[in-house]
Parts: C-alpha cells; structure tokens; sequence
C-alpha cells in the first residue's frame, strides 16, 4: 500500500477519464478500470515511469504493463538485466517480483485512445513528484516515451527546456538522480523498428554504469 500522497485508488479528480473507466468497466466487468498503482520495490535504486494504463493490459490487469504488448521488451529487459525474477509479465497472480526496481506511470488512469490531455497530465503530476520523493539519491530514473519525459522534469521542479527528450539520453535532476530517456515500448514503436531489443539493452547497459558509479 502506498500513502495517498502518491497513489489514491479512490481519485475520480479528472471527470473525462472517469467517466472513460466507467465506461469501461461497463463493457469489461471484470477488468479492474480503475487508476493503477506503482508496481516493484519500496525503495527502488531505479524507477521506470511509463505513459498511463493500456486498455487492455494495466488497466486490464491492475498491474503496470501487465498482459499488454508494451510489457513484453521491458519485462524481458528487467529480467535479463536483473531487475525481475521472470521474463514476462501475464497477470497478478503469476508470481512476479521485482528487485531493486519500480514501475509507475505518469497518468495512473486509462485515457480515450491512449492518450492523456495536458490538464490530466498536470492533474496527476503532484502523485509522481511525490513518488519521486521517496527515492534514494542516486536514483535512476527512466522514462518511456516523452510525455514520461516531460512528466519527470515536472515533478522534479524543472521546465520542459532544462533537458530534450532523446533516445538513450542521460540528464541530471535534483538530488543527484538521473533521468535516462527511451522510446516507449508500444507496439508501434517495435514494429516500425523505431525501438528494437539491441537499442533497448543499450538504455540498460546505460542505467547498470550509473547505478554502479
């Protein structure tokens, strides 16, 4: 369980995405179409900041990245790279844990088309900036994609011009923690080749030489 301050499963603070869920919740009964809490370590050295909830997969599943296609590139990598105990992700009761990891998403409920407003990003940014609180200095964290990007910078009290978004790109953040950027692991961006395994290993290999500096 987390403290409200950053992850309340009660929200209903942005009446669109509501209203979405109750929707949703409508047509899929036994999906958990609520906000989806962080998933992973309670004091991770590394934190993976996604998008918001797949339709069906976190929000799906209640779990980040759980059964959806986006899950499958970074379970893998979090395994082969140490950070779980399981090469993929399929359900909450499939016996995954991760070490020394977190997965969290900068708008915790699922969005029409996938695809958050600029208010509901800023709505939801006070939960992220207090997670991000909760890190060790030294923390890594990633972001996927660059509205995870953006969200990052926000909640650490920074302005979207202090770092460009950038494949693999390292950036500084207060408290001696890094922000380390990749593409997202939609569906899209792997079957346009725009992020492939090979490029994905490099943005780990990245995150293993900060966390062992």
């Amino acid at each position: 369980m987390y403290p409200k301050e950053i992850f309340d499963q009660e929200c209903r603070q942005c009446q669109r995405l509501n209203d979405f869920l109750c929707a949703v919740k409508h047509q899929y009964p036994d999906y958990h179409a609520r906000p989806v809490a962080p998933f992973g370590d309670n004091s991770p050295q590394l934190l993976i900041v996604g998008l918001a909830p797949g339709m069906h997969g976190a929000n799906a599943s209640g779990r980040p990245f759980t059964g959806d296609y986006a899950g499958l590139l970074l379970y893998q990598a979090l395994y082969e790279f140490g950070y779980s105990n399981q090469p993929s992700s399929e359900s909450l009761a499939d016996g995954l844990q991760l070490k020394n990891c977190r997965i969290t998403n900068a708008v915790k409920c699922l969005p029409p088309q996938n695809k958050p407003t600029g208010a509901e990003i800023n709505q939801c940014n006070p939960y992220l900036a207090a997670e991000l609180k909760t890190l060790p200095k030294g923390a890594v964290i990633l972001a996927l994609g660059t509205i995870a990007h953006q969200a990052v910078l926000k909640a650490s009290g920074l302005k979207p011009s202090a770092a460009a978004f950038a494949h693999n790109a390292k950036h500084t953040l207060p408290e001696d923690r890094i922000l380390v950027d990749s593409y997202h692991t939609s569906r899209y961006n792997v079957q346009t080749k725009r992020l492939s395994k090979a490029l994905f290993d490099e943005v780990f290999l990245t995150i293993g030489q900060l966390l062992a500096a």
